[in-house]
């Protein structure tokens, strides 16, 4: 096992990394509190890995809440599914709600637990690899509303990240691969070496072998960490972590929430992104070929759907990076080293949009 920490002063914690933690009930226990606890999965993790998670929970007040799988089901109708079991229940302040799955379990999970009688405590047990090296880090929370990705939400630190490597063994190669955009995103805005190690290791880690996955959360996690750490709440250098979403964000809204994966829509947006940088001068055509053919080795798309340039823009202006009205993007300097900018126009996202075969 390998251990990490997100230095946040009093809401620090710890991010283990290895495999089969779920059976090792020590782990999850020390760091729960109170004689309460509430469990959130889904229909799809459940029978998974539910049976292992309760038995070590023996001896607590236990609930659990099994919400419908998919990205479609972020909404705050489901969310009071939680809270209906909370109520019910008689959840008081010093119970802990514990997130078994991936990152629409979290986010939901650690959403109610901000919220429910002005903030609780909860465990990130994330079950998919966009889990565990991207949402189950760094305290970001919320659901989804039809009008824009993530856009009610809280910052709330979980006590603790248990990434079981062993769970990603269930998931589906879709999935695995939407997970992987996330760890070259790492690559791309702050670390070059990593890069260059995932381009050599792609094939590994679509097979799955377990010694380059823990190599490539622990690197991934290690990255989101000091940037968390140095800007917990997003008011400067944490936004590198979106590079791509912006446009990823805007391909999620628009072909409905699921039916592209966030990590294949992010891996669309890092090309747009990418191309961009190089539109601007930034970067080489080598770098955005590079980007290209590491994407494909791993089974992620380089074009966007088909959308218009007009639905682009308009439902990127709906981002949380916008500010007064100023459309603001993540993008290149180098591979390596990403910065967040507002001097870009209209014109030249229209522009890149329209390279990338996206029509007025």
């Amino acid at each position: 096992m390998q251990t990490l920490h997100v230095d946040l002063g009093d809401r620090s914690y710890p991010i283990y990394i290895g495999k089969s933690l779920i059976e090792q009930p020590e782990l999850l226990l020390k760091h729960i509190s109170g004689k309460q606890v509430l469990v959130v999965t889904n229909e799809t993790v459940a029978p998974l890995y539910l049976a292992k998670v309760r038995q070590s929970l023996q001896g607590l007040q236990y609930s659990e809440v099994i919400l419908p799988d998919g990205e479609q089901h972020k909404t705050l109708t489901v969310l009071a599914t939680i809270y209906d079991q909370l109520l019910k229940d008689k959840h008081n302040r010093s119970t802990t709600l514990i997130a078994l799955g991936g990152g629409v379990v979290g986010d939901m999970t650690g959403y109610a637990a901000a919220s429910y009688q002005r903030g609780v405590n909860f465990i990130q047990i994330p079950t998919t690899l966009l889990s565990q090296v991207d949402s189950s880090v760094g305290g970001k929370t919320g659901v989804n509303h039809p009008l824009g990705k993530n856009m009610i939400g809280a910052f709330h630190q979980p006590q603790c990240v248990i990434a079981d490597t062993h769970t990603l063994m269930t998931l589906p190669d879709r999935e695995l691969s939407a997970g992987i955009a996330e760890v070259i995103k790492y690559g791309l805005i702050c670390d070059a070496e990593f890069y260059q190690w995932l381009d050599e290791n792609a094939s590994a880690l679509l097979a799955r072998d377990e010694s380059v996955l823990a190599e490539a959360i622990y690197r991934s996690c290690l990255n989101k960490a000091q940037v968390v750490a140095e800007d917990e709440k997003e008011s400067g250098i944490r936004a590198i972590l979106n590079l791509g979403h912006t446009f990823g964000h805007a391909i999620e809204t628009a072909q409905g929430y699921g039916n592209w994966l966030h990590g294949e829509a992010v891996a669309a947006g890092m090309v747009l992104a990418i191309k961009l940088s190089a539109q601007l001068g930034w970067v080489q055509q080598s770098d955005v070929d590079s980007l290209e053919r590491m994407l494909r080795a791993v089974n992620l798309p380089i074009t966007p759907p088909a959308m218009s340039q007009q639905q682009f823009l308009e439902l990127m202006m709906v981002d949380k990076k916008v500010l007064d009205g100023q459309l603001r993007l993540v993008l290149l300097e180098r591979i390596g080293k990403a910065i967040v900018t507002g001097d870009i126009t209209i014109d030249d996202v229209k522009k890149v949009l329209a390279n990338a075969g996206v029509p007025a």
